[in-house]
């Protein structure tokens, strides 16, 4: 039986019988990455030179053509109280590119396909984590990840709209859909709606028919998130308690849906802005996890309050599907080197961005 050899920059395809293997040789120059070698501010976001990953049985290896930043980044580089994070560590979790080599026993993916990767993964001892905060991400130029992780990506969602989705995009479809059960004709307030979370929601609820009250910090913000589709713009800076702003467009009532991933001084106002019998879905609190609350508005107003862990890889196939059908367009507010990292941050800490920030290495 005839072999056929081709030659990429990280080795050998061997094709036999119609089956493919990759023999790895180092390559001259060593790969960048983004590291962080112990946490603080972006001054501790190192762009160095590391070896070259290499797939292991089962693993495919990615050349990064795209990584959307999302807070969690920011969070693993801080440091997070109650969940040590080993360092060092390069973070990054959505991750889109194309097969560079595979590992042995890889037969489900093709050198040369493109591809998204779902950032959930099962740890070893069971729990549940993310790539670029349970184990290495992203930011670098390759990457070796689990083939069970990789979603084929179609011909016509780009790599920087790939990136944008898993963590905010997928969080976004869970909370509103799988989990919030959200329907056509029922009212919705997303705080926070200028971030990725937050434009991922405003489309997805117009998506279902909603009628969408979106809440953002800028009058340039909120002017975007009419272009999204949002039927009523909550300026928190003029409408410091904005549950009354929303409650007198409502005619008193409020909403059906509050959807509050911000938490801290946000909760009870969010709480106070609720029709009777109405929900909140939750996802996270980037604004602080322990505000104080008012129990009273829960029973009074018999609501439910839902909360929404991440995504699943169905989660994610689905939103690929909707953004090829053009009913989802990912927000891109920059697009950056990797050498630039640390700026990604920035505009994500001091909220000057509107949609995510991606990175391309």
């Amino acid at each position: 039986m005839g072999a056929i050899f081709q030659a990429i920059d990280f080795g050998v395809i061997l094709t036999i019988a119609g089956r493919t293997r990759v023999t790895l040789f180092d390559r001259i120059n060593p790969m960048r990455a983004v590291v962080i070698h112990e946490h603080g501010g972006r001054d501790k976001l190192i762009l160095e030179e590391v070896p070259d990953p290499a797939p292991a049985r089962g693993e495919i290896l990615l050349r990064v053509k795209a990584v959307g930043l999302n807070y969690l980044d920011i969070f693993v580089r801080r440091g997070m109280p109650g969940l040590p994070i080993d360092l060092p560590r390069i973070s990054g979790g959505d991750i889109a590119g194309e097969v560079a080599a595979l590992g042995e026993g890889v037969e489900s993916a093709l050198v040369g396909q493109r591809l998204l990767i779902d950032p959930a993964i099962t740890m070893p001892d069971g729990t549940l984590g993310a790539l670029g905060e349970s184990t290495t991400g992203g930011l670098s130029e390759y990457i070796a990840v689990s083939a069970e992780n990789a979603i084929p990506l179609p011909d016509d969602v780009t790599y920087e709209q790939a990136a944008a989705l898993p963590i905010a995009y997928g969080t976004a479809w869970r909370m509103l859909i799988t989990r919030g059960k959200l329907r056509a004709g029922e009212s919705v307030l997303i705080l926070g709606a200028s971030g990725g979370v937050g434009t991922g929601a405003v489309q997805i609820a117009k998506m279902l028919g909603c009628e969408v009250f979106a809440a953002a910090s800028s009058p340039d913000k909120l002017e975007r998130l009419k272009r999204l589709g949002a039927d009523y713009l909550v300026n928190y800076v003029e409408h410091t308690e904005f549950h009354r702003y929303v409650r007198g467009l409502t005619d008193g009532a409020g909403v059906d849906v509050v959807v509050n991933y911000t938490g801290g001084d946000s909760w009870v106002r969010g709480l106070k802005s609720l029709k009777h019998g109405g929900r909140v879905l939750t996802c996270g609190a980037t604004s602080g996890f322990d505000p104080p609350t008012d129990i009273r508005y829960i029973w009074r107003k018999e609501m439910d309050i839902r909360g929404s862990d991440g995504w699943r890889r169905q989660d994610l196939i689905d939103l690929l599907d909707a953004v090829r059908q053009g009913k989802i367009i990912p927000v891109i507010g920059a697009t950056l080197p990797l050498e630039e990292t640390a700026e990604g941050h920035r505009l994500l800490e001091d909220r000057e961005i509107f949609g995510k920030v991606i990175i391309t290495p």
